[in-house]
């Protein structure tokens, strides 16, 4: 198996992760944990086990002309995203947040195009906008809107700020990945996430009544420090060693798919020919906006 396979793999592992959160996680917040304490666990949680498994990997210093590129790719990627996502999240609804992360591919062809200098070739672009058809089909026409949600606006808005952090952070981290390892970088950048989410979550932590969460609450925190912030930061960093920025932002795509079977899967949805159709769509945008043509193999 060849490491782009591995790659693509990767990042349906990711967003097949992020697309079952958008309900795992509203279903913690704000009952059991409220969002910027919960942005603490994640944090902490995957610093921890960045650390942990550090030493299997080499032994690197971090070069000083990086350190400002770092704090900034730790403040777009593990700070400022998480905090306005779980807070919008908790306002809003999963359905809301699903389609409006599918803005992040956006964000990201622009700031490739201008930042990195990547050609965007006219099949990624056409791939992107039947993707964005797929997922705007599949949650103006396929789902019915959730009412626990006090504000939606205002969480709307907090979900669009997230696209366009965690689209600047796919960009930014790029530059730093043929440098070093992905264990040397993660423990790093996380260990940087903690200490600026810290002033904003510490009260919200130190609320959690951990002696009267039930198991679900217990499950749905792991599998958000273990599933969503380990295991899918450690996939997009190795699938961004093969793919370019812009490729990997069209998987988002996928979220709103993934979302809906987990939805008709717990009883909480059911299967309609408009969701297939739009489903189709979704899987089409990201085949265009991943295969590569046969005279630009040698690209990343």
């Amino acid at each position: 198996m060849n490491k782009r396979l591995l790659a693509i793999l990767a990042a349906i592992g990711a967003t097949t992760i992020y697309g079952v959160n958008h309900t795992i996680a509203k279903g913690i917040m704000p009952h059991y944990v409220q969002p910027f304490g919960f942005i603490i666990l994640r944090v902490l949680g995957a610093a921890i086990l960045f650390w942990l498994i550090s030493p299997f990997g080499p032994k690197e210093r971090i070069d000083p002309k990086d350190y400002l590129r770092m704090l900034i790719c730790a403040l777009l990627g593990m700070a400022l995203n998480m905090l306005v996502f779980f807070k919008g999240l908790s306002l809003s609804t999963p359905i809301n947040s699903a389609v409006l992360i599918t803005t992040t591919p956006i964000v990201v062809l622009i700031l490739s195009a201008v930042i990195l200098k990547e050609k965007i070739s006219g099949r990624k672009i056409i791939g992107i906008i039947i993707g964005l058809l797929g997922a705007l089909g599949l949650i103006l026409f396929g789902t019915e809107v959730r009412q626990d949600a006090p504000n939606i606006p205002l969480g709307n808005f907090l979900i669009f700020l997230n696209s366009m952090f965690y689209g600047s952070y796919l960009v930014l981290v790029k530059i730093l990945i043929s440098k070093y390892h992905p264990f040397t970088f993660m423990k790093w950048l996380f260990s940087l996430g903690v200490l600026i989410c810290l002033p904003f979550g510490y009260q919200e932590f130190m609320e959690i009544s951990w002696n009267t969460l039930p198991f679900e609450a217990y499950f749905g925190i792991g599998f958000v420090i273990l599933g969503t912030t380990f295991c899918t930061y450690l996939f997009n960093i190795f699938a961004l060693t093969q793919l370019k920025a812009s490729t990997l932002s069209a998987f988002v795509y996928v979220q709103p798919l993934v979302g809906i079977t987990y939805a008709v899967f717990t009883g909480q949805d059911t299967m309609t020919t408009i969701k297939i159709i739009a489903g189709c769509f979704v899987l089409l945008g990201v085949y265009l906006s991943s295969k590569r043509p046969k005279r630009q193999l040698q690209e990343g």
